[in-house]
């Protein structure tokens, strides 16, 4: 068996363990690296230490150690409070708050599963209060993170990037943003609508009161009309119960202490350094953060330990991998046999399928750093717009993130109340199961075909 053969069994052998066992990727793809490396190639461990991404990993851990910082020191929560407090009672308005905060977490570098687990949970408990579907806000949180996950200074816009720009490839971190942020837009408005946001127009925070916990109604949510909230409040006597208005004002102060202005000041330095300065994401992104633990050493003690540290091992291990691969001849082997299929336009649409059934089981971020390099051969060729297909292959690759068994769907479906998790499963599955099927496709015709791209 040639060693190309090997390397690539070892490959999908390794995305069949992490989808069955907890075991981290990263550690298999050293293990891997190190094994096909001297067994199969004869490589030195040298040879094999120099595909490990350095630069990549300063930035995935100067990012996380600096959103950690803002997490702990309530920033994100304030932002979350600000945005609902624009609300001014208009529930359509709330997931689409949502949305943008998400989006706005993954786009200034937050790794997607963060922004979720951070946002979900607030999301969720709005659904409830408010009398919204959980399964339209876990749409909305999980699309909106992905919507942001392309930004040039993100982790996918940085591991995309950078895999184009060392390949040699013509590549636009705009364009990659803006097609994520339109095709998950779309995606996110179809589900608006499925899961009940029509209904949201005509309703205001004043049309309900505080529920005294979930309920299985067809939105999955408890709620009372307003009638019931004056008559709960008249039977109650003075201190009877507020309506949703009073309570939400309660819950949405907008004061931001020093250190959270600061930390804000800092996440927009960072991204007019790396925009406009063309400076490096990683290291700004740790001078912030060191800034911010200067200013106040103890709120950010706990902030190291909230590294995304299994994101960068899974990243480093498997670029590192990937970088055996190339060494071996595996990428370009594996690239003409895709390309064999007779045309470049099938072989993006094969790459786009096999990149969105991956990912809806295994992580996003792995499959990026070991997709993307398959298609840079070809790409090299000129049949295709190689703007065009990396960008498909990034939305295809990422937008079916809300299945249940991806960790951003597993992050909804956590925080669905225990008697409607059932229903959002079924429902997140399905809703999965479609874009899985339908994604691909028209990320292809709309990216690829007509060549604008």
């Amino acid at each position: 068996m040639s060693p190309e053969i090997v390397s690539i069994l070892v490959l999908a052998a390794m995305f069949v363990v992490a989808t069955l066992l907890p075991i981290n990727i990263g550690v298999m793809a050293f293990v891997a690296a190190f094994l096909v490396g001297t067994t199969v190639a004869g490589m030195d461990t040298d040879t094999i230490l120099a595909g490990f991404p350095g630069g990549l990993a300063v930035t995935l851990i100067g990012i996380t150690y600096l959103f950690a910082i803002a997490n702990n020191n309530g920033t994100i929560d304030w932002l979350v409070r600000v945005a609902v407090h624009l609300v001014r009672g208009r529930l359509v308005a709330i997931p689409w708050i949502m949305f943008v905060v998400a989006g706005v977490l993954t786009a200034f570098g937050a790794v997607s599963p963060a922004a979720v687990a951070i946002i979900a949970p607030v999301a969720l408990g709005f659904a409830y209060k408010f009398g919204i579907n959980p399964m339209l806000m876990g749409i909305m949180v999980v699309h909106g993170a992905q919507a942001g996950g392309f930004s040039p200074i993100s982790i996918y816009g940085s591991i995309t990037n950078g895999i184009v720009e060392s390949s040699g490839l013509p590549g636009s971190p705009i364009t990659l943003f803006l097609a994520s942020l339109l095709f998950n837009l779309a995606i996110g408005t179809i589900g608006f609508f499925l899961f009940g946001g029509r209904e949201l127009f005509s309703r205001t925070t004043e049309d309900v009161v505080a529920p005294d916990g979930p309920a299985s109604d067809a939105g999955g949510a408890g709620t009372r009309t307003r009638g019931t909230t004056d008559a709960a409040a008249a039977s109650s006597g003075p201190g009877g119960t507020a309506t949703m208005t009073e309570e939400i004002e309660a819950e949405t102060s907008v004061k931001a202490t020093p250190y959270q202005l600061l930390t804000l000041v800092g996440l927009l330095g960072l991204a007019v350094a790396t925009l406009f300065f063309d400076l490096d994401v990683g290291l700004v992104a740790m001078t912030v953060a060191f800034v911010l633990a200067l200013v106040s050493p103890t709120s950010q003690k706990s902030a190291v330990q909230q590294i995304s540290w299994p994101v960068v091992l899974l990243i480093a291990g498997v670029l590192t991998y990937v970088a055996v691969l190339e060494e071996i001849g595996t990428i370009e082997y594996a690239s003409e046999s895709v390309a064999g299929v007779g045309s470049a336009y099938l072989a993006a649409l094969l790459l786009c399928y096999v990149g969105a059934i991956v990912s809806a089981f295994a992580s996003s971020t792995a499959l990026l750093g070991a997709i993307i390099p398959l298609a840079v051969p070809f790409l090299l060729a000129g049949e295709v717009g190689a703007v065009g297909v990396i960008a498909a292959l990034a939305v295809s690759s990422t937008v079916v993130d809300v299945s249940p068994f991806s960790t951003n769907g597993a992050l909804v479906l956590a925080n669905a109340a225990a008697e409607d998790r059932d229903r959002v499963y079924k429902q997140l599955l399905a809703f999965g199961a479609a874009v899985v099927v339908l994604a691909p496709t028209v990320a292809w015709a709309v990216m690829v075909v007509p060549g604008w791209l």
